[in-house]
């Protein structure tokens, strides 16, 4: 077996040196819980828009650069009624493209969990929310929740949502709208939360693959100054 160059070698010396003189370079800046709604108003098509756009956004090069540059871990969530929420996609680490590729085909071939419920936001924060015991190394912990209507069933989303600033969370939000009057003012003002916060719009279904992967670039790349620290351990919600 051929010995490896002297370049090689120096090139393998300095990496090694280099992770262990700057670990939070290899340290996972970001959690990220992606929550998709697929309660009764989302028919099958428009299911399709958001989970195909979804594995699009994440297959972008300049979306995969971002989450691979934060070393984020990023799993998917489908969501509909109270006691309805469901972990399609667990935790994934993006340490290369191929992971954000291979993320994208989990994304794509997840199948639809539900069909015909109510919409409970709030629930879908909390189960959200307990899933990041499995990622505690992350520095920020973001909930992105996406929907195209307001929560008519279970806790009240802005309930939930302020319980979790105390445990540094962000909660943002993706208003698609079109079958409610004002969805984005709904999201502002019942829905995200935490430093940083902030919602997105979808004019409609069809606009949803572009703005996810605006939505993502924007979540990789908030200041850090906007994060506060979080406290020590981990979070105890009860699910419903």
């Amino acid at each position: 077996m051929a010995k490896p160059s002297l370049p090689a070698l120096i090139g393998a010396a300095f990496l090694a040196f280099f992770c262990v003189a700057n670990p939070a370079a290899a340290r996972c800046d970001l959690a990220l819980a992606l929550a998709i709604d697929v309660s009764g108003s989302v028919d099958p098509a428009e299911y399709r828009l958001q989970m195909d756009g979804l594995a699009a956004a994440l297959r972008d090069p300049t979306v995969s650069d971002a989450l691979v540059g934060a070393q984020a871990a990023v799993t998917v969530i489908q969501w509909t009624g109270a006691s309805r929420q469901a972990v399609v996609v667990p935790w994934r680490r993006t340490r290369s493209r191929g992971d954000l590729l291979a993320l994208a085909d989990e994304v794509e071939a997840a199948p639809r969990m539900w069909r015909h419920f109510s919409t409970g936001i709030g629930e879908a924060l909390t189960f959200s929310a307990t899933q990041f015991d499995a990622v505690t190394d992350c520095r920020r912990r973001v909930i992105d929740v996406s929907g195209d209507g307001r929560s008519n069933e279970g806790a009240a989303p802005e309930d939930v949502a302020a319980g979790l600033i105390a445990y540094g969370f962000t909660v943002n939000g993706l208003a698609i709208e079109g079958s409610e009057e004002d969805l984005t003012g709904y999201y502002r003002h019942h829905v995200i939360a935490g430093p940083g916060a902030f919602v997105m719009t979808a004019a409609s279904f069809e606009d949803y693959p572009e703005t996810i992967r605006r939505k993502l670039l924007t979540e990789v790349a908030t200041p850090v100054s906007e994060h506060a620290p979080r406290p020590a351990g981990s979070l105890r919600l009860a699910k419903q």
